[in-house]
């Protein structure tokens, strides 16, 4: 039980020297405007689909995944089935009219179809007040597990990350972001696969006995049904078709994902990008829940070797622990490079979100490219430093209140602004009063339900939000275009009607 050694740290600051290299390998083309903002249509499909492989697997999810199967069931494991429901649907109608209107953002989207400037900056602002909240906590969680195996000062970890990150998203705009999170991503998917073969052989029965756990209600348990017609209580039909639609959410209203399809409008290596995702998050998924199983038979079968009781700190215990030295540097880099390909997207969205859908919108004059760049650099680097800093309180104060409060409140944003571009793409009658009225209901009652009705399942979420948002959207819509006279029509492609 050798814990993180010196050969340990030297691999891991190698392996933050190469990625910083790469990052600004790839930032040697100075990126101006378009380019800075979708690459320079050099970047291929496979390169694009790991980076949105691994932005959506934050470092959140490295260290629960793994400690969900652990300490219970892989009842959360079907969430990532979800998949096979959003998928197909941002394939057939989403990314289809996106392509054909060739949107600079995902909130471009919100201006062309409803005409409405301030239903785009009520989006972005909505999405930059999420993201930074999500990179501070993505810098601190993943600093605080290795600052408790390291010994190294958790704050130091904070800013070399976030320094880091700043530097490559500066420089190369989304081309320097997509390479560096195919590096980071394929270092993830190289180094859980080696540590789940490595467990399996450390485990007394290999993969038979995790297998027999599944038989000891280590995938089901009898309270967790298969379907069940309440949203009060999860169930394997619910987590599938809820997690679809808050992963669908995502795809088609969240900047860092929409931003990866804005890189091309070919229809086809869209179409690749996202097979290849959803092949890849449930692969990893799968692999996370199988080292969970298998740390509990493994643990099981050697109680001495348990360095924590930490659910979330389980498999990152295993790793400085019982890996071999040099793979425990490379597999603690793993975790780290989940929190920075993740806060590398997060800059850059964020960056392009403000310049293009607020700055852009709100200016009287029409932007240069070079000005454009410029702005979003600064804006780069000042959400950086607020991010480090705010994820600095966060590491040095109780963070226990702070992350369920911004989780709770924060979370229920995606399904919202989901049910607004669904309201859009399905329906012709929506209009800009509609769009505002239903949001503000779907924020409204969303809030209700997770402040004062707790028994409802989180999974239930976005489809609450989306329902919502037709429920309210449309007959507002047509009562307002009633009231006005209103006969206009959606912009072509817009809808999944044809004009």
């Amino acid at each position: 039980m050798q814990g993180f050694t010196v050969i340990d740290l030297i691999i891991l600051i190698v392996y933050l020297a190469a990625v910083l290299f790469a990052g600004l390998h790839f930032s040697k083309k100075e990126m101006k405007g378009k380019e800075f903002f979708h690459g320079d249509g050099t970047i291929p499909w496979w390169v694009t689909s790991v980076s949105i492989f691994a932005t959506l697997l934050s470092p959140i999810s490295f260290l629960s995944l793994a400690g969900n199967s652990y300490a219970g069931s892989w009842i959360l494991w079907f969430a990532q089935l979800g998949m096979l429901v959003a998928i197909p649907i941002t394939i057939k109608f989403f990314l289809p009219i996106y392509s054909k209107l060739n949107i600079d953002t995902a909130y471009h989207y919100l201006e062309l179809r409803f005409g409405s400037k301030s239903l785009r900056i009520l989006g972005a602002v909505m999405f930059i007040v999420y993201q930074i909240g999500r990179m501070s906590i993505i810098m601190y969680l993943p600093s605080m597990v290795l600052a408790n195996l390291t010994g190294i000062n958790v704050n130091i970890l904070i800013i070399v990350m976030g320094v880091i990150a700043i530097i490559y998203s500066y420089t190369g705009g989304l081309k320097s972001v997509l390479w560096t999170d195919f590096i980071q991503g394929s270092v993830l998917l190289v180094g859980v696969t080696f540590a789940l073969v490595f467990l399996v052989c450390k485990i007394n029965g290999g993969f038979g006995a995790i297998f027999d756990a599944f038989g000891q209600g280590k995938f089901l348990t009898p309270d967790e049904p298969i379907f069940s017609p309440s949203i009060m209580k999860n169930s394997v039909f619910l987590l599938i078709v809820g997690a679809g639609f808050n992963t669908c959410s995502s795809y088609i209203s969240s900047q860092d994902i929409v931003q990866r399809f804005t890189t091309t409008t070919d229809t086809k290596q869209l179409n690749k990008m996202m097979l290849t995702n959803g092949a890849l998050s449930i692969f990893i998924a799968t692999v996370f829940y199988l080292i969970g199983t298998g740390l509990y038979v493994f643990y099981g079968q050697n109680p001495a070797l348990a360095q924590t009781a930490q659910q979330d700190q389980i498999f990152a215990s295993f790793i400085a622990y019982q890996l071999p030295v040099g793979i425990t540097g490379l597999l603690l880099a793993a975790i780290y490079a989940a929190s920075q390909s993740t806060l590398s997207t997060g800059l850059n969205s964020v960056a392009t979100s403000w310049t293009m859908d607020i700055q852009e919108r709100l200016s009287k004059k029409e932007m240069s490219f070079e000005k454009q760049t410029k702005i979003a650099q600064y804006v780069s680097l000042g959400v950086g430093i607020v991010a480090i800093l705010v994820s600095m309180v966060l590491a040095n104060g109780e963070i226990k209140s702070a992350y369920e409060w911004f989780n709770g409140f924060m979370g229920l944003v995606l399904g919202v602004l989901g049910g607004t571009f669904v309201l859009g793409v399905f329906t012709k009658v929506a209009n800009t009063t509609g769009a505002f009225v239903a949001f503000g209901v779907s924020a409204v009652v969303m809030v209700i339900i997770k402040y004062t009705m707790p028994g409802v399942s989180i999974w239930s979420y976005s489809i609450i939000s989306i329902a919502l948002s037709l429920i309210i959207g449309v007959p507002v819509s047509y009562i307002s275009r009633k009231i006005k006279g209103d006969t206009s029509v959606p912009v072509a492609n817009s809808t999944v009607f044809k004009n």
